[in-house]
């Protein structure tokens, strides 16, 4: 059966350098690989106002296809949302956005959470399907609660993407002024993200740190943020953003990741793909998808994040077993088996809503989930 697909993300343009842009660039590389007709745009003409003028000459707002699939939850999502339910069409909606790690990403966004969720809630439970990114989040949505059937997919690894990260080991490493063992992070500089234990943990090591990723100084940004960005520890290294993410990758050596929360997390997958030693806080979502030992360490206080970076830098041997092993655990998120995912979903939700009936979804014991995080910025 051919099938046409709309893939969306509002306010792309502003979010290529966000998880949540990798991860919608991610689902049309993997859809790509199958026979599903992607478009990016709900509109006629590609953007709202040509819709208007579409709408003017009687041709309507937006466009056709056999299923919506938003990956946002602002107003341009809501209409696409609002078209599909008036027009029987069915309806995914991909969470990317919960209450839990938008809080301690900006000033402000801890107070905000609360009322994000209630707005969360109501959206999510729109869909005719929900994806989310992991078994943690699904159980995140159901404590909401969200009333719609929820199934987690992976965000995948564009492994392809990252070939040729070795060739740029050198010239990263010369850009940025980093030598030896460098302990290293990729993606937006938040406090949620695990700042404070970063920069502490390298306070108390002789390592170079290096942080690849965009952040904020402005009124926007948390105390957090602005306080160590602007006088961080001697040896600690904020890039801003930069030009090619390999270039990170390739110049670093043990991937250092306290966050406090995700939904999964692409950066980590990629940094199992290139085969470096990671280093993550033991916390719920990642005990679904790695192992202690096995393809990372995993740690709670700022202590056992230094006896394992220091343990890493000391033990090359460890470093490449644990290396391997991720490449290993990677490749169970490869594109392909994220495409053939997406495209048997789409088909699924488009038969069950032809046919009457909820999407089914399987049943499984539900953990606690831990409490929301009210600490101040």
């Amino acid at each position: 059966m051919a099938l046409r697909a709309l893939n969306y993300l509002e306010l792309e343009s502003h979010l290529d350098r966000s998880g949540i842009g990798t991860a919608t660039d991610q689902q049309r590389a993997a859809l790509a690989r199958t026979d599903v007709e992607v478009v990016t745009s709900p509109w006629r003409g590609g953007d709202p106002l040509a819709g208007l003028q579409s709408t003017v000459r009687g041709r309507g707002l937006l466009r056709e296809y056999d299923v919506a699939h938003c990956n946002l939850v602002g107003p341009g999502s809501l209409a696409v949302a609002r078209h599909a339910k008036r027009n029987g069409i069915p309806l995914i909606l991909h969470t990317h956005v919960t209450r839990e790690d938008f809080a301690e990403s900006f000033r402000g966004s801890t107070t905000i959470a609360p009322a994000l969720g209630r707005y969360l809630k109501w959206f999510y439970s729109q869909a005719d399907l929900v994806l989310c990114p992991s078994a943690y989040t699904k159980r995140v949505l159901e404590s909401y609660p969200v009333d719609a059937p929820i199934r987690p997919i992976t965000n995948g690894v564009d492994v392809d993407a990252l070939e040729g990260y070795e060739d740029l080991r050198a010239e990263y490493r010369e850009r940025y002024d980093l030598e030896g063992t460098v302990v290293f992070l990729v993606g937006n500089v938040f406090e949620r993200k695990g700042l404070s234990t970063f920069c502490e943990v390298a306070k108390e090591t002789p390592y170079d740190f290096a942080w690849f990723g965009p952040y904020d100084t402005g009124p926007h940004a948390s105390k957090a943020v602005k306080r160590w960005t602007s006088n961080p520890p001697e040896n600690v290294t904020f890039t801003g953003w930069i030009d090619d993410v390999r270039g990170a990758y390739g110049a670093g050596d043990v991937y250092l990741f306290p966050t406090k929360n995700e939904n999964q997390g692409i950066a980590v997958l990629e940094a199992m793909a290139c085969g470096k030693a990671v280093v993550l806080r033991d916390i719920p979502v990642f005990e679904e998808f790695y192992t202690h030992g096995h393809d990372c360490l995993k740690c709670e206080t700022e202590a056992e994040f230094r006896e394992a970076v220091e343990r890493l830098a000391e033990d090359p041997e460890l470093r490449e077993r644990l290396g391997e092993n991720a490449r290993e655990t990677a490749r169970e998120h490869s594109l392909d088996r994220v495409g053939e995912q997406l495209a048997a979903t789409y088909r699924e939700v488009v038969d069950a809503k032809r046919a009457g009936r909820p999407v089914e979804v399987d049943v499984e014991s539900e953990a606690e989930i831990e409490p929301e995080n009210e600490s101040g910025e």
